[in-house]
């Protein structure tokens, strides 16, 4: 077993998720690594909707294999819609890798200093308009303030009906920062997991036993999902979780020594499946260069615990999200390019596993 670093979230001032020092984080808009070639609502567009998915978090991931990927940010994007979160698809989710050498036209050579005043100018507006809603490319402003920068139309109609249409034309009011559209804004941080069992020893028939036990009194509490009947706990979810009871028991026994965890970042390296169905059979080449990816990091279900309000996550549900990159991290033609996401649930549920509160 290779190691493995966990992510957690934490609050944290604001001016330390900034681009300039290269951040890990959850929610907000994005802290764009390439301050010119920023994507914008076609790149993120969700398969079912087609409207620009939402920001859900990003991790600053350095490879050091050549310096063209000095600095190297994976951005993850998800379609708030209930319409558009369904069960094992991943349509309503996006990918980007953004990737530049030490040496570049934006940031110092060396690293940033850690407070509030330094370089403060390093900022994307000096490079291109971002939308005030969700921080994508924005090729048209309001017509009549001419003030903010809108990345579609449907997120202008956002920003008018959640407080635009008020200061519109009023310089004295203040734009709202983050927009309250998207997601609670964190820090995202990561430690080794430590891969030697602290627990005492205890016999695996009687630790699978246990978990199950966990598992089928989450079922019938409702807290594994909203079942679509009853027929379901007895019937075909049930023989489900005992026939994949191994894999479901890893996923709880690694996850339990670190309940709070939101994020496993091992870059080739294997994902910590929560079902032993619905595991992708093979993976797409990567669209830029034509090579095999591999995976680099998976988002667990407790993420759900900390985006902001019921209203704002009561239509969003994974068990795991599992992210696949280029091997090679190619130099992509415009700036950035998309990378492969495949989601996992667990069969029956509408809502998530809540490792975390059960």
């Amino acid at each position: 077993m290779g190691e493995v670093d966990i992510g957690f979230v934490e609050e944290c001032e604001r001016w330390r998720l900034q681009s300039r020092f290269f951040p890990s984080k959850v929610g907000g808009e994005p802290a764009w690594l390439d301050l010119k070639n920023v994507p914008g609502a076609e790149d993120v567009q969700c398969g079912t909707c087609g409207d620009p998915c939402v920001f859900l978090c990003q991790v600053y991931a350095p490879y050091f294999a050549n310096d063209a990927t000095f600095h190297r940010t994976i951005f993850v994007f998800v379609c708030k819609k209930s319409e558009c979160c369904k069960e094992n698809y991943g349509g309503n989710l996006k990918v980007i890798r953004e990737q530049l050498g030490r040496k570049n036209e934006f940031y110092p050579f060396d690293a940033p200093e850690e407070r509030e005043d330094w370089r403060p100018d390093l900022t994307i507006d000096k490079w291109t308009k971002t939308c005030h809603v969700c921080g994508l490319s924005a090729p048209s402003k309001c017509a009549k303030c001419r003030e903010v920068s809108y990345c579609c139309k449907s997120h202008q109609v956002i920003d008018w009906k959640t407080g635009h249409k008020e200061i519109c034309n009023d310089p004295s009011k203040k734009l709202e920062s983050p927009h309250k559209f998207l997601f609670s804004e964190l820090e995202l941080i990561t430690e080794s997991e430590n891969s030697e069992d602290s627990e005492e020893e205890v016999d695996e028939v009687e630790r699978e036993k246990r978990e199950m036990e966990k598992f089928k009194l989450m079922v019938k509490t409702g807290k594994a999902g909203t079942l679509q009947s009853e027929k379901d706990v007895d019937g075909d979810l049930m023989k489900m979780v005992e026939d994949e009871d191994e894999v479901f028991t890893e996923f709880r026994n690694r996850v339990d020594k670190h309940p709070d965890q939101v994020l496993r970042y091992d870059r080739g390296g294997s994902p910590l499946y929560i079902s032993a169905h619905n595991q992708p059979e093979s993976i797409p080449k990567c669209e830029e260069c034509g090579g095999d990816r591999q995976f680099e990091f998976q988002i667990m279900p407790q993420l759900l615990n900390y985006l902001g309000s019921s209203e704002d996550v009561k239509d969003l549900d994974w068990g795991v999200l599992a992210i696949f990159t280029c091997k090679n991290s190619c130099i992509p033609k415009s700036g950035y390019c998309s990378e492969f996401i495949w989601k996992q649930d667990i069969v029956g549920s509408k809502k998530s596993l809540s490792i975390k509160n059960s």
